[in-house]
């Protein structure tokens, strides 16, 4: 498994959907189509992908520190 930032290539909006498929091995638009879904839900899942957005860091940016 890769570390979990936000990719910079096939981004959507920010990344987040692209960055966790890649942490689970998963094609992006299966994590896509499950975070679609699971807004159809009650719950908090659009707070959890702005908080995601603002934690997980840029790929870019997270080479850079190593």
């Amino acid at each position: 498994m890769s570390s979990l930032v936000r990719p910079r290539d096939n981004r959507w909006i920010a990344g987040v959907c692209s960055g966790l498929a890649r942490r689970f091995g998963i094609s992006p638009g299966m994590m896509r189509l499950i975070f679609v879904i699971s807004c159809l839900l009650p719950g908090p899942q659009f707070v959890i992908y702005i908080v995601l957005w603002v934690l997980m860091p840029d790929e870019s940016k997270a080479h850079s520190y190593r």
